[in-house]
């Protein structure tokens, strides 16, 4: 270890250079991570706040939930055997303030449940987004399809649903407004094994997430961004690395004549990765986690601790893998040609 550090102290200039590098693409990959997971929240935070279950929509509906309607008869024969289930229809839509002011919400409406809203005919439940954008608790909202009006009751945090502001409205109204009597979906709570039922699809919550529209698209660009960088970490290690070993073959022709084993400059190498990435990640970890709150309002960023601390674990092994194989010459270095060929 000693032998490691008095070489990063010779070399500071090389390491500091290599270092700034890790920092940067490791800082890169975690605001594209939390940028992912805060859309993945901004877009399903509805959906991904529900407990593990199932979900059920009509088998003609080919995986669009806005087109799946569930008969009645079913319906009523699936709460029956599940008491804790619930039905329920997501549509996009609008609703006008007082000052006549289009806002774009997702209008929700389930049976009773504990798992959403309870909300009665007339009223409506709104995210707390709508609330900063101004509506009160008591203003009464309006929507053209819709011959009554709507008194705000209360607002809910993080319910969001395709980027909208989810809006819970009671069933009743939800069919005056979409002119409707089935539901568009049942949910299921719960890991016990899947019901088949007659006419309709199972969907885990994972799987129904990926049936709404741009989810799997966006979250499968920006992941594949995320683990592009890691993979050019990697590369990046193994490219230092191995121009480093280059650059050191007489040196190490020299410890090994007399007598450095294999496996000490092994542990050499590992060393200054280990101390360079964790210099490195310590100071993007402590970047972008702070980075929320001096993100722009509204900005959907979210990085939870645990998905930083993997993936700096992930850089780690990446960053353990990329040096040892750049270094799987010294393995081969025969001191007496290494002497040859290298400059002490």
């Amino acid at each position: 270890m000693n032998l490691a550090l008095k070489e990063m102290k010779k070399n500071k200039s090389k390491f500091l250079i290599f270092g700034s590098i890790v920092f940067l693409i490791s800082l890169l990959t975690f605001m594209i991570s939390g940028l992912a997971n805060g859309l993945s929240q901004d877009n399903a935070a509805l959906i991904k706040d529900l407990p593990n279950g199932q979900f059920y929509m009509s088998a003609e509906a080919d995986k669009s939930y806005n087109l799946s309607k569930i008969n009645r008869n079913v319906q009523e024969e699936v709460l029956e055997d599940h008491p804790d289930a619930t039905a329920l229809s997501i549509q996009m839509g609008f609703l006008n303030d007082q000052h006549n002011k289009q806002q774009s919400v997702a209008f929700v409406a389930a049976t009773h449940s504990d798992l959403f809203e309870d909300v009665q005919p007339g009223e409506v439940i709104l995210d707390r987004s709508l609330e900063e954008a101004g509506i009160q608790v008591g203003e009464i909202l309006t929507n053209t399809q819709l011959s009554g009006e709507l008194v705000v009751k209360g607002f809910v945090d993080e319910k969001k649903f395709s980027h909208a502001p989810v809006a819970f409205i009671n069933i009743e109204n939800y069919k005056e407004m979409y002119r409707v009597e089935e539901m568009q979906l049942i949910f299921v709570p719960g890991n016990e094994q899947v019901q088949e039922v007659s006419g309709l699809q199972t969907f885990s919550n994972k799987e129904f997430l990926n049936t709404i529209p741009s989810y799997n698209a966006e979250q499968l660009s920006l992941n594949m961004i995320v683990w592009f960088l890691v993979v050019i970490s990697g590369m990046l290690f193994a490219i230092f690395f191995y121009m480093m070993n280059v650059q050191k073959l007489g040196l190490y022709g020299i410890l090994k004549a007399i007598g450095v084993k294999t496996s000490t400059l092994f542990n050499m190498m590992w060393t200054q990765m280990l101390c360079i990435t964790a210099i490195a990640l310590t100071i993007s970890v402590g970047l972008s986690q702070g980075f929320h709150v001096i993100a722009p309002k509204g900005m959907p960023f979210s990085l939870p601790l645990e998905t930083t601390l993997l993936l700096s674990l992930v850089f780690l092994i990446i960053g353990f893998v990329g040096a040892t194989i750049s270094g799987w010459q010294i393995k081969k270095i025969q001191p007496l040609q290494a002497i040859q060929q290298g400059e002490v």
